[in-house]
C-alpha cells in the first residue's frame, strides 16, 4: 500500500507486458539529431583540408603525367578515411553510452514492487510515483496526490506552480494549465508533495512531444580549451598559408617550374596543417567522459573534464556520500530513560518506548524511500507487529511539508476511533521542541540529551511528537496544534569502507575535503573523526554562518573543514565564499535547493542514486552510486585526461616541425626536395592514430594524485609546452637534416639520400611518441606499461616503411633506394639520438 492505494486493487503494469507496450509503441522520447551515418562521416572528411590538398596533389600529378603518384595519393585518402572513420565510430559509441545513462530516470509500479527505472523505458498504463524534484517522466492522469504542486511553465509559461488533484482511473487527459487538474505532462517539474498518476501518453505523443522540445541530452558546449585550440589551429593555418604561398613564388622563380612549385607548396601545407587538434579534443572529450561512467560518474557537461585537474576543494555531503545511507535505529529516549537496540536480539521492547515507535512510524511514509523512515518502519514491524501500535487502516489525510523555517514534518491520519484526527510528527530535536512549545529549560534539557548522548556518539536524531484534532478544516501549519514532546530517536549510518583511503588519496593530491550536513555538530565532528578529515574538531553551524559577513566567512573557510546544521541555500554562501579565496570548488547536491550550489560550483555532483531531477539537470557530473570514492575516481581520470591530452598536443607540435623543416629548408638552399605529398601523406597515418588513439589510452602517471592540483586559469598550451615542444621538433629536425645534408655531401644520389632521411624521420617520429608516453618516466621505464594501441601503430609503421623500402613498385612511387644494413643503423641511430636530450632530462630530474 503506497499513501492510501492498496497497489492489489489498482490495475499496473507487469515486466512482461510494459516489454511488450515497448515493442508496440516505442521508447519515452522525443526525436533527436539522427545518428551520423558512415556516409555521413565520410562526407565530413571530404570537408577537411587535408583532404582537399590530397586531391590537389593528386590532380597535379596527373598533369604532370605521373597517374602512379596519384593513385597512390588516392590510396592513402582511402586508408585516412578508414582512421578517421574508426575514430568518429569510437567517439559515436562512447556518446551513445553516455546519452542511455543521461536518460531521466522514473519511478514505477510494476509487480507489486516500486522500481526506478530509465525514463524512456516508461509505458502506457504504467503507475508512475511522483515526488518533490522530480521531472514527470510522461503525460498522465493522477489517480492519487498529497498537497501536489507542479510547474507547467515549460508549457504555459505560468510562473507559479499549480496545484494538482486527483481523479479516478476513466478521466480523459486535458490541456496543460490552471489549477485543480488532475493531469501531469511530461517534463513539468513536482515542486511538491506527492502522486501516483497512470500514464497516458509518451514520447513524441505527449504535449512535449507536440510541440517538439528536446529535453535531454549531453551538451556540446565549446570549452575553453577548444576556444584555445581553435585560436592555436587559426594562428598556425595563418602563418602555414603565408609560408606556402612564400614557397610557391621563391620555387617558381628560381626553378621556373610552376606546377612543381604549387605541389612543393601544398607538400609545405599538409606538413603544416595542424588538423589533428580538432580531432583530438573531439576524441578525448568522448572517450574520457566514456572513462569516467565507467567509474559510475556521469559527464552531463564536457567543461567538468577539463576543471576535474584544477579541483582544489570538494564540499561533500555527509549523509550516502561519505556515509552508506543505511539506517538503523540505535538508539531511543523516552520518559527520560535511554534504550539501546540490539538487533541481533529479540528481546521484547519496552512498553514505555511504544509510543515512541508508533508515532514515529505515522509520521513517516507507509512504502517509505528516506532510509530514516525505512528504519522506522523495520523496527515497528520487528516489535510492534500484531499490536495495537500499528495503525494499517488509518487513512492519511494531509501532510505538513519540511520548510526552511521549520525542520520537521506533520501526517495528519484519520483514526478509526470517532473520525477522530491523529497528527504525529517528527524533524529535527530543536523543532520539534519548538511546536511542542517547550520552554526553556524543557528545551534545553531535550536538546542536552541529544547532544551529550546521541550525537557524540555520531547518530542522526530526530524528535517525535504527537496531537489530535477534531475540528475541520484543519489548520494551515503545523504550529496551529498543540504538540505532546514523545522523544527521540538516534540512527546510526555507517561510514563507508573505501572513504578513509579516498580522503587521503585527496590530501596527496592537494585537495581540501569540507564536510557539509544537517545533524548537530557533535555528529558531524564524530563521524569527521572516523573518516580522519583534516581539524575535525573545528566546526561552523548554519546558525553561525547567518550571523557572520562574507568577508569573515571567507577567513574562517581557510581553516574550518566541518559545516553542521546548514540548509541547502547556504550551500550556495560557501561556494561562493570559496571561490572568492581562488579555490576551484566541487560541490555535491541532491535536493531542488542545492541546484542553486551546483550551478555555480565550478564541479557540480548531483547524487545519481537518491537525488533529484532538478539537481542533476544543474549539475556538471551526476555521481550513480552517490559514492566519494567515485568523485576522487573522477578527479584522478580528469587529471590523466588533461595530461595525456597535453602530451598528444606538444607530440603534434613537435613532429609537424622537422616536417615543415625538411619541407622549406631545401626550397630555400635550392636542393632536391625530401618530401612530396605521399611522404607527408604517409607520416600522417602514423601521427593521426598516435596522437588520437595511442595518448589517449595512456594510463595515468604514478604521482598523478600526489602533484598539487593545476590552476583553473592555466592554459592546455602554454609557453612551457610550446617551448618544450619546440625544441624536441628542432632536435629531430636537426638530426634529420644532419642525415640529409651528409648524404647529398657523400655523394648519395637524391632517391638514396631520400629515403636515409625519410627513414630517420619515420624512426624519430616513434621516437617522439615513445618520448612523450610519459614526461616523468624514461623510455625503457614505460615499456612494461601496457598500451595496445601504441604497439599496433608501431608495428604497422615499421612494415609499411620496410614496404616502401623493399618493395619495388611502392619504392618507385616513393621514389627511395633500398637500403642497406649499414644504413639502416645510421638511421636508427639518428633517429633514437633526436630524442635522447628529452631522455636525459626525464632522467636528471627524477634524479
Amino acid at each position: 500500500m503506497i499513501e492510501g492505494i492498496d497497489l492489489n486493487t489498482v490495475p499496473h503494469l507487469s515486466e512482461a507486458e510494459a516489454v511488450n507496450h515497448l515493442k508496440e509503441l516505442g521508447y519515452n522520447e522525443l526525436p533527436s539529431s539522427k545518428k551520423r551515418s558512415v556516409l555521413f562521416i565520410a562526407l565530413g572528411v571530404i570537408r577537411e583540408p587535408m583532404f582537399v590538398l590530397l586531391v590537389a596533389c593528386g590532380a597535379i600529378y596527373l598533369l604532370l603525367g605521373n597517374p602512379k603518384e596519384a593513385f597512390i595519393l588516392l590510396g592513402f585518402v582511402i586508408v585516412v578515411l578508414g582512421i578517421t572513420l574508426h575514430q568518429e565510430r569510437k567517439a559515436e559509441r562512447a556518446l551513445d553510452a553516455l546519452r542511455d545513462l543521461s536518460s531521466p530516470r522514473a519511478l514505477v509500479i510494476r509487480d507489486n514492487q516500486i522500481k526506478r527505472i530509465p525514463g524512456r523505458e516508461v509505458v502506457c498504463d504504467d503507475l508512475a510515483v511522483l515526488s518533490e524534484g522530480d521531472r514527470v517522466p510522461a503525460d498522465g492522469v493522477l489517480l492519487y496526490s498529497l498537497n501536489l504542486s507542479v510547474d507547467e511553465s515549460l508549457l504555459t509559461g505560468e510562473s507559479a506552480p499549480v496545484r494538482k488533484i486527483s481523479e479516478d482511473d476513466t478521466c480523459e487527459m486535458k490541456r496543460p494549465g490552471g489549477e485543480d487538474q488532475p493531469c501531469v505532462y511530461s517534463g513539468t517539474l513536482v515542486v511538491q508533495g506527492r502522486g501516483i498518476a497512470r500514464v497516458r501518453a509518451t514520447g513524441i505523443h505527449t504535449e512535449m512531444g507536440k510541440i517538439g522540445k528536446a529535453l535531454q541530452g549531453i551538451e556540446t558546449e565549446e570549452t575553453s580549451i577548444q576556444k584555445e585550440t581553435g585560436r592555436l589551429v587559426r594562428n598556425l593555418a595563418i602563418f602555414g598559408l603565408t609560408l606556402c604561398i612564400f614557397v610557391v613564388i621563391i620555387f617558381g622563380l628560381t626553378r621556373g617550374t610552376w606546377l612543381n612549385a604549387v605541389l612543393a607548396g601544398i607538400t609545405l601545407a599538409m606538413a603544416m596543417l595542424p588538423e589533428e587538434f580538432p580531432v583530438v579534443l573531439t576524441i578525448f572529450f568522448a572517450l574520457g567522459a566514456w572513462r569516467i561512467s565507467q567509474k559510475q560518474v556521469l559527464t552531463r557537461r564536457v567543461t567538468a573534464i577539463e576543471t576535474l585537474g584544477a579541483a582544489t576543494v570538494l564540499c561533500v555531503d555527509k549523509t550516502g556520500t561519505l556515509t552508506q545511507n543505511r539506517m538503523s535505529v540505535n538508539r531511543l529516549f523516552a520518559n527520560g530513560e535511554f534504550l539501546s537496540i540490539d538487533h541481533n536480539n529479540n528481546a521484547p521492547l519496552p512498553e514505555e518506548f511504544h509510543e515512541l515507535v508508533e508515532f514515529g512510524v505515522l509520521a513517516g511514509n507507509r512504502d517509505p524511500f528516506d532510509p530514516m523512515e525505512k528504519a522506522l518502519k523495520e523496527i515497528g514491524e520487528t516489535f510492534l507487529l500484531n499490536s495495537e501500535h500499528l495503525h494499517d487502516q488509518w487513512e492519511l489525510v494531509h501532510q505538513y511539508p519540511l520548510s526552511r523555517e521549520l525542520l520537521s514534518i506533520s501526517h495528519v491520519w484519520r483514526s478509526s476511533h470517532d473520525g477522530e484526527f491523529v497528527v504525529a510528527a517528527k524533524g529535527a530535536p530543536e523543532a520539534i521542541a519548538d511546536l511542542c512549545h517547550l520552554d526553556e529549560t524543557q528545551s534545553a534539557e531535550v536538546l542536552s540529551e541529544v547532544t551529550h548522548s546521541m550525537a557524540s556518539e555520531g547518530l542522526r536524531v530526530l524528535g517525535v511528537a504527537k496531537t489530535s484534532f477534531k475540528n475541520s478544516p484543519l489548520p494551515d501549519g503545523q504550529h496551529d496544534f498543540s504538540f505532546q514532546f514523545i522523544g527521540l530517536v538516534g540512527f546510526a549510518d555507517p561510514v563507508r569502507p573505501s572513504v578513509p583511503e579516498a580522503l587521503r588519496e585527496c590530501y596527496e593530491a592537494g585537495i581540501r575535503v569540507i564536510m557539509i550536513t544537517g545533524d548537530y555538530p557533535d555528529t558531524a565532528r564524530s563521524i569527521a573523526r572516523k573518516i580522519g578529515l583534516k581539524s575535525w574538531d573545528e566546526c561552523i553551524t548554519g546558525s553561525e554562518m547567518d550571523k557572520i559577513d562574507d568577508s569573515e566567512l571567507q577567513q574562517r573557510l581557510k581553516t574550518v573543514n566541518v559545516f553542521a546544521r546548514v540548509i541547502p541555500e547556504q550551500k550556495l554562501r560557501l561556494v561562493d565564499a570559496l571561490k572568492a579565496n581562488g579555490e576551484t570548488v566541487g560541490m555535491t547536491g541532491d535536493g531542488v535547493n542545492d541546484a542553486p550550489a551546483l550551478k555555480s560550483a565550478h564541479i557540480g555532483i548531483a547524487m545519481g542514486g537518491r537525488g533529484t531531477d532538478v539537481a542533476r539537470e544543474s549539475a556538471a557530473l551526476v555521481l550513480l552510486n552517490d559514492d566519494f570514492s567515485s568523485i576522487v575516481e573522477t578527479v584522478k581520470i580528469g587529471r590523466r585526461i588533461y595530461d595525456n591530452l597535453r602530451k598528444a598536443m606538444a607530440y603534434i607540435f613537435a613532429v609537424h616541425v622537422p616536417i615543415a623543416g625538411i619541407s622549406l629548408i631545401p626550397v630555400l638552399l635550392g636542393w632536391p626536395l625530401v618530401l612530396y605529398p605521399v611522404h607527408v601523406a604517409f607520416l600522417e597515418l602514423i601521427i593521426d592514430p598516435a596522437c588520437s588513439l595511442v595518448f589517449e589510452a595512456e594510463p595515468g602517471e604514478d604521482n598523478v594524485m600526489k602533484r598539487p592540483p593545476r590552476k583553473h586559469d592555466e592554459k592546455l598550451f602554454g609557453p612551457r609546452i610550446i617551448v618544450l615542444s619546440l625544441l624536441q621538433g628542432l632536435g629531430v629536425l636537426a638530426l634529420v637534416f644532419l642525415v640529409y645534408a651528409s648524404a647529398l655531401y657523400r655523394g648519395h644520389s637524391e632517391p638514396d639520400a631520400r629515403a636515409l632521411t625519410f627513414t630517420t624521420l619515420v624512426v624519430a617520429n616513434l621516437g617522439l611518441i615513445f618520448a612523450n608516453r610519459s614526461w616523468s618516466k624514461t623510455i625503457i621505464q614505460t615499456l612494461g606499461t601496457p598500451n595496445v594501441a601504441l604497439w599496433w601503430v608501431s608495428g604497422g609503421t615499421l612494415i609499411f616503411l620496410g614496404a616502401a623500402l623493399y618493395v619495388p613498385i611502392l619504392q618507385d612511387l616513393f621514389n627511395f633506394c633500398q637500403l642497406h644494413i649499414n644504413d639502416l643503423v645510421i638511421c636508427l641511430g639518428a633517429g633514437i639520438t633526436s630524442v635522447l636530450w628529452f631522455e636525459g632530462l626525464k632522467f636528471l630530474r627524477n634524479r
